[in-house]
């Protein structure tokens, strides 16, 4: 009789920690994920290029509509300096955030632009770049999974570069560690094959990032580093200053391509050929 009582209250006791874990988690915050897209006008090899429209859309509208099919954002925001973009983006029905000229990288502009939001610290703001309208939402949502899952501030993708492309320095390597968490990222073709047996791994970076919330304000008053201003590469200003950036390789297929140049622009053109009315 009393092993049966005990059994009874063991049960009850276990009925209630699961009844109270239930609450618990009902009335926990849920964790946000938004992406903030920065686009600047003033671009040295292409000016304007976020508005270009020979599509028949331009540039900018082509980036956020790419991320609309991602399931785990709840907001995407276009963060910039220019009226004329801003304009842009509210008139297919996108939200603008105007942000201040003096940005010294896109990630301080999407810093500055996920300040203007309620969001909480351990959100996750993703930064997709304004010139990379191919960037597939599968990639998206496997960022944001890649940064709920780690205990990095910071997360990012790569993808498996061919040996005889990894001297070009607009391509960015990343070296990890084996838990996959980023050494160092370098124009130059790093790991270097010392002895030529062309058995290194070479890792593409791409341009996306995650950052928890907390994290990227952080960041962007963080001085710029001697790595960062070297390979101008604003990733490297988390690394130098200790934190770490997780890496996930991508799930899909991606070139990393973005529109650089009216010689990028008039290829994307040709695969994105305006529909006749």
């Amino acid at each position: 009789m009393g092993f049966g009582a005990c059994g009874r209250t063991g049960g009850a006791v276990r009925l209630f920690a699961i009844a109270f874990m239930g609450l618990l988690l009902k009335l926990m915050p849920i964790m946000a994920a938004v992406v903030i897209i920065p686009a600047r006008y003033a671009s040295t090899r292409l000016p304007g290029k976020p508005l270009l429209a020979r599509t028949g859309k331009p540039l900018i509208q082509h980036v956020v509509e790419s991320v609309r099919a991602a399931r785990r954002i709840e907001r995407i925001a276009v963060a910039t300096d220019d009226e004329r973009i801003a304009k842009c983006v509210e008139g297919f029905g996108g939200e603008a955030i105007m942000t201040g000229a003096d940005c010294r990288t896109g990630t301080d502009r999407v810093a500055e632009a996920a300040g203007k939001l309620a969001l909480r610290d351990d959100d996750i703001v993703v930064n997709v770049q304004g010139d990379e309208p191919d960037m597939p939402a599968d990639l998206v949502d496997q960022l944001v999974e890649l940064l709920t899952e780690s205990d990095a501030p910071m997360g990012t993708l790569a993808v498996p570069l061919p040996v005889e492309q990894a001297c070009d320095p607009n391509k960015v390597k990343v070296v990890t560690d084996v838990a996959g968490k980023a050494l160092y990222f370098s124009r130059a073709a790093v790991p270097h094959d010392r002895d030529g047996t062309s058995a290194v791994r070479y890792l593409l970076h791409l341009g996306i990032y995650a950052y928890r919330a907390g994290f990227l304000k952080e960041l962007a008053s963080l001085p710029e580093t001697p790595g960062e201003a070297a390979e101008k590469l604003e990733q490297l200003r988390a690394l130098e200053h200790g934190y770490d950036i997780a890496v996930g390789i991508a799930s899909v297929t991606y070139s990393g391509a973005g529109i650089d140049t009216s010689e990028d622009y008039d290829e994307f053109v040709r695969r994105h050929p305006p529909k006749e009315a």
